[in-house]
């Protein structure tokens, strides 16, 4: 079941035409966009206003942050914030579950972690040493709170994240995250992950849906894109429109290429 129903600008007289993001078309022209299905994709060039888009929906959602700042605080979201302030987003069921993930935030979450971790580890050393000659309960008491925290990040995600590949690390954090009834919005994963990873991220989504989660992706992959029952917009020619799979020119590119790679290569040589 779909928590966010549908976003719409307030009003366009609220847009400052000469100023980022709204000097975007895309941004300039938005509408109502229906969001209802379980999965819907923006899909769009760089610089189409895709992620600008999704960026503003996360801050308006009020959702946390997967990365190195929380939404609000992150100096990367400053414009942002002001198309935030002019969206109207209809609920059907308001959520306060889930999480905004950037690919580029995904390196930034994982030092953050392995830096979390280390500090856990060396104040757990540091408790042995003060508590030397304790007894095992007093010690056991004192590292209670700090172990505690330790055993959860592993729980969520894993012992030795850092041992992981990229694209594993990031299924795992994703997984981790996951809670049923959740409203997720994640911008661009493809970028972290192999092929083979995109389609288990797919198969990820299509369990998440069985348990009531709603998806909001930005992409630019033919192979994420091909999620069954998903609704597309396209971000091309300054607007917003809905579009199908088939006509998508990401997709008849990539199957193009794929056909005979030779003939698209000779043409890079001419």
């Amino acid at each position: 079941m779909p928590h966010l129903e549908s976003l719409a600008p307030k009003s366009t007289r609220a847009f400052d035409r000469n100023r980022f993001p709204f000097t975007v078309p895309a941004i300039r022209s938005l509408g109502q966009i229906d969001v209802s299905s379980a999965v819907t994709f923006f899909v769009g060039e760089n610089g189409s206003g895709k992620s600008t888009l999704l960026e503003a929906l996360a801050l308006a959602t009020g959702l946390p942050t997967v990365g190195t700042e929380e939404g609000a605080r992150d100096p990367s979201l400053v414009a942002q914030q002001s198309l935030a302030d002019a969206l109207k987003l209809t609920w059907k069921t308001r959520t306060r579950r889930g999480f905004f993930l950037r690919a580029e935030d995904f390196f930034g979450f994982q030092r953050r972690l392995a830096r979390d971790r280390g500090d856990y580890e060396a104040r757990l050393l540091e408790i042995d040493h003060e508590f030397e000659g304790r007894s095992d309960y007093a010690i056991g008491l004192a590292k209670g709170p700090t172990a505690s925290v330790l055993a959860d990040m592993e729980r969520r995600y894993g012992k030795e994240p850092d041992a992981r590949s990229h694209g594993e690390s990031f299924l795992h954090l994703f997984q981790g995250r996951f809670t049923p009834g959740s409203l997720v919005l994640l911008d661009e994963p493809e970028a972290a992950l192999s092929p083979q990873n995109q389609l288990g991220l797919v198969a990820m989504v299509m369990a998440m849906v069985k348990q009531n989660a709603q998806f909001i992706i930005a992409t630019h992959s033919p192979i994420v894109l091909a999620l069954p029952g998903a609704r597309i917009y396209a971000f091309d020619e300054g607007r917003v429109r809905p579009a199908e799979y088939e006509t998508l020119e990401h997709v008849k590119l990539t199957r193009e290429f794929l056909l005979d790679p030779s003939r698209f290569l000779r043409r890079l040589e001419d």
